[in-house]
């Protein structure tokens, strides 16, 4: 065990855990999601499922990985009964990989705002030069495809440096600057004149237009946001100290990841709708809408710059944490050292990536049932594999996990007294599994009918 590391500090180990939740999901699809579903009510079920369900799996994936100190195959192989549930692992790198492949692809068009931004390449444009810039952009075979790979280059110079020196040390300075310009950009944003507005919309909650959609949605965007059945939370507990609480650093994991998330609904809603803009806007609200704002406001060349950083450091910083989950399985069951599993990782995520990028353009007429290379894997690991990773987990640790080891990680072997065990085990029972398998059915496409 300690030749494998753990986090240095337990600043470094909430910050790298942090880091590996807080993501585009926050920052891009949030504002998104809760846009499209209506604002304050799409939150407050957001908020609940928070509690009911995330952080009871949060819980469940961090016994797993801190009992054993091994990769999630290794984990399983020790928990699971006889052994024999390992074969799941290979579910959850899988999902990691067909993540990075197509998230990669968003982190690229983010760098490439980012260095548009710098040079003044998004200055004097209007919000149709926005719309025609971003398809321009998407479609080239070239550029796409050279961002994203470049953009995981990056990301493998922070892995190949391991736990201590690379993902603790980048997380103990990109997650602190990381809610720095996020206070920033929310003062900017309460400053706007409908400032009110954006706020009602966001915390001012209409319960009459809560329906089954609005309360899938928000499940599914809980689960989504806080990375829940990848096992990268799993993957970071593995490296946490046996003195650390489980419970605190989940409760503290699942606060921080809301409040980003809440925040960046501040930035964005109060701006929207003091510029005429429409919050229902979808996933181009960042590439399309914000940069047609920022154009109008004061200090707009600045306030571009500082959102792309904003947007790669929250990229990277979840990037981070999926590579981790193959990386580690390849360093100790295939005896990889850091070095050359790191490379694996990214070599494989260059070839997925690339050709994701490509589906934009050269690949866009290729699809598999009906969907293109990168809808094929954000389907496939958004809507699947981490609801069924979510499921997983939940059921190991509420229905076939030892009783004695739930107990023990949770007390730190009695150091600690809690009175969390028996509700625990009731969400991870029943209502965890129920919410995820929801969420599950609704991503199959079994709620068709709510819309």
């Amino acid at each position: 065990m300690s030749e494998r590391g753990q986090f240095t500090t337990r600043i470094g180990a909430i910050a790298a855990t942090v880091g590996s939740a807080v993501g585009l999901g926050n920052i891009w699809r949030f504002p998104y999601e809760t846009g499209q579903h209506g604002g304050a009510a799409f939150l407050a079920i957001y908020l609940l499922c928070v509690v009911i369900m995330g952080v009871p799996v949060i819980i469940a994936e961090f016994i797993v990985g801190r009992n054993t100190h091994k990769n999630v195959c290794g984990a399983l192989h020790q928990l699971s009964p006889s052994g024999k549930m390992h074969w799941f692992s290979g579910v959850c790198i899988m999902a990691s990989l067909l993540i990075i492949s197509f998230y990669s692809v968003v982190c690229g068009w983010i760098v490439e705002y980012f260095i548009k931004a710098i040079t003044g390449g998004l200055q004097g444009s209007s919000a149709e030069d926005f719309s025609s810039m971003f398809g321009q952009f998407v479609s080239n075979p070239y550029r796409s495809v050279l961002w994203t790979i470049l953009f995981l280059l990056a990301n493998y110079m922070v892995l190949k440096r391991g736990l201590k020196r690379g993902i603790e040390r980048v997380a103990n300075i990109m997650m602190p600057l990381l809610f720095v310009l996020l206070l920033v950009f929310c003062v900017n944003s309460l400053l706007q004149p409908g400032a009110a507005q954006g706020l009602k919309f966001l915390f001012s909650p209409d319960f009459s237009a809560i329906t089954p959609r609005v309360a899938v949605g928000a499940m599914g965007q809980a689960f989504f946001s806080l990375s829940l059945g990848l096992s990268c939370l799993l993957t970071y507990a593995s490296y946490f100290k046996d003195s650390d609480s489980l419970v605190r650093n989940a409760v503290l994991v699942a606060i921080l990841d809301t409040l980003v998330a809440v925040l960046a609904g501040i930035m964005i809603f109060p701006a929207v709708f003091s510029y005429g803009m429409t919050p229902e806007a979808g996933p181009k609200l960042i590439f399309e809408v914000l940069p047609a704002i920022f154009q109008q406001m004061p200090g707009g060349y600045v306030l571009a710059v500082l959102f792309f950083f904003l947007l790669f450091m929250a990229s990277i910083t979840s990037t981070i944490s999926m590579s981790e989950i193959s990386i580690a399985y390849f360093s100790e069951e295939l005896k990889l050292s850091r070095n050359g599993a790191s490379m694996l990782n990214t070599g494989i995520a260059i070839v997925f990536g690339s050709l994701c990028a490509l589906s934009f353009g050269i690949l866009g007429e290729f699809k598999i049932f009906g969907l293109t290379l990168f809808e094929l894997f954000d389907y496939v690991s958004s809507n699947i594999l981490l609801p069924l990773g979510g499921i997983f987990f939940s059921v190991l640790v509420g229905w076939m996990l030892d009783r004695n080891i739930v107990v023990d990680e949770l007390s730190n072997h009695g150091k600690l007294k809690l009175r969390v065990v028996k509700p625990l085990i009731f969400c991870l029972r029943f209502v965890a599994p129920a919410a995820i398998i929801i969420v599950f059915l609704y991503g199959l496409g079994a709620f068709n009918w709510l819309s």
